[in-house]
């Protein structure tokens, strides 16, 4: 394995999960589709970036290179930053924050050190009540079919607003998701396919191509019992020579 992954659960009722990486060699990846943003510091020989990084619709190649280190704070759906709202980061648009010194950025006019694994929450913490960090709580509501006294129309805006998709497109996002995930355990195509409501197996190949970037059966034939993950949506594609 090139990469190494910790990841974990955070405090923050803003935060979905923290996780820290390393490479050992360059590889090239499928990106898969996500519904959550990131902010992701990264250092490459001797260079160091802060990126907002923001959900992606579908599946691409990524290209990663050898001998770097990543952190990243993933959120959850519904937490944005005003500034760069998700919209505006969607599939690659993502913003590299301005450098002020070696160990810190821009943000909001003022700097901001780099966050470390262990005080992610409080880097987090201190966004939040300067207000660059907001939630919209009607997300979650609508994810969990609450009855809300607003009209389609501005559900929507606010839905889309707060997490840069629709909420048809989070739905088909996160079961391709379930799917690959039954396909890994083994759960028979068919069966998988039945299971989220697919029309039939085309309908979910259709689906995994567009989203994991390969086939039902690429994923249920994967030879490693447990997939190689770098960022959250990132599975591996071949190794660079």
């Amino acid at each position: 394995m090139s990469f190494i992954l910790e990841e974990r659960p955070s405090d923050s009722s803003f935060v979905q999960a923290v996780w820290r990486n390393e490479s050992e060699r360059a590889e090239s990846f499928i990106s898969t589709a996500g519904t959550h943003w990131e902010m992701v510091w990264m250092r490459h020989r001797d260079q160091y970036t802060f990126t907002v990084r923001g959900p992606e619709t579908k599946a691409t190649p990524a290209d990663l290179p050898a001998d770097a280190e990543w952190l990243g704070i993933t959120f959850k759906l519904g937490t944005f930053l005003p500034d760069f709202p998700p919209g505006s980061l969607l599939d690659r648009e993502d913003v590299k924050l301005p450098e002020a010194t070696r160990r810190s950025f821009w943000l909001g006019g003022s700097t901001w050190e780099f966050p470390t694994y262990e005080n992610a929450d409080t880097f987090v913490d201190r966004l939040v009540r300067t207000e660059l960090l907001v939630r919209d709580p009607l997300v979650e509501d609508v994810l969990h079919e609450v009855p809300l006294d607003l009209s389609p129309r501005a559900l929507q805006y606010r839905f889309q607003r707060a997490t840069g998709l629709t909420r048809k497109a989070v739905q088909q996002i996160q079961r391709a998701w379930q799917a690959a995930a039954l396909l890994e355990q083994g759960t028979p195509i068919l069966e998988a396919a039945y299971q989220l409501g697919y029309f039939d197996q085309a309908h979910l190949t259709n689906s995994l191509r567009r989203y994991m970037g390969q086939t039902p059966a690429q994923i249920s034939q994967a030879l490693e019992p447990e997939p190689l993950r770098f960022f959250p949506r990132l599975r591996p594609l071949l190794v660079v020579s």
